[in-house]
């Protein structure tokens, strides 16, 4: 009676869960996705013991797998993973809980889709846009997600963690407006390079939740 619940996701259960995870940039990230491609549908949503959030979502029909670090701090859980459902309690001692029950479960957006669907650790973005950030940089307020971003399409195609750092210290001091510090942008590309490293693991074996 007092054991947590356990949700398998993917085409077994007809769900994806989006898993927001506010302590490492999950609500910046998702904002910055709603502002560049629209407002999620409004779906059934998971506050959980760990303070971030679960979005449940229809899934889509084939395969669609799991994607550590869709963006900084967002994670998707598909075929291969679980998520832990309410009313489980967190190691914090706070319950997970539906924010409205009543809610419906929404298909998943074209543009999250495509991201899901995308390569592995990728995010979408066409080759002009890379070739945009390079040529013209970014101002306050971006460069933090875009080095994260940089360094997961750096790290998918193939390029050393040590060369992807010295790059975006190098980009970071001539590009961003103003550049960050350096230690930041080090601490950056290594949570990234951890998420990447993490994903090319799960790609080989299933995902178990622990937010």
């Amino acid at each position: 009676p007092k054991a947590n619940v356990g949700i398998v996701t993917g085409a077994v259960s007809g769900l994806v869960v989006l898993d927001i995870d506010p302590k490492h940039g999950g609500a910046d990230s998702l904002a910055d996705l709603e502002r560049r491609h629209g407002a999620l549908p409004p779906t059934r949503d998971v506050a959980t013991g760990g303070g971030g959030r679960h979005l449940y979502f229809r899934h889509p029909g084939g395969t669609l797998r799991n994607k550590v670090g869709l963006a900084p701090g967002i994670d998707l859980r598909g075929d291969g993973g679980l998520v832990v459902a309410p009313p489980s309690i967190h190691p914090s001692g706070r319950p997970y809980v539906w924010t409205d029950d009543r809610a419906e479960i929404a298909a998943m957006p074209d543009w999250l889709l495509r991201l899901a669907a995308g390569a592995p650790g990728g995010t979408g973005h066409p080759l002009a846009h890379w070739r945009h950030l390079v040529r013209d940089g970014v101002a306050e307020g971006v460069r933090n997600n875009t080095i994260a971003s940089f360094a997961g399409h750096l790290l998918w195609h193939g390029v050393d963690p040590t060369v992807v750092l010295e790059l975006l210290l190098c980009w970071n001091a001539v590009r961003c407006r103003p550049p960050l510090p350096d230690d930041e942008v080090a601490g950056i590309v290594a949570s990234i390079t951890r998420l990447h490293e993490r994903q090319e693991a799960e790609s080989r074996g299933p995902v178990h939740d622990d937010s």
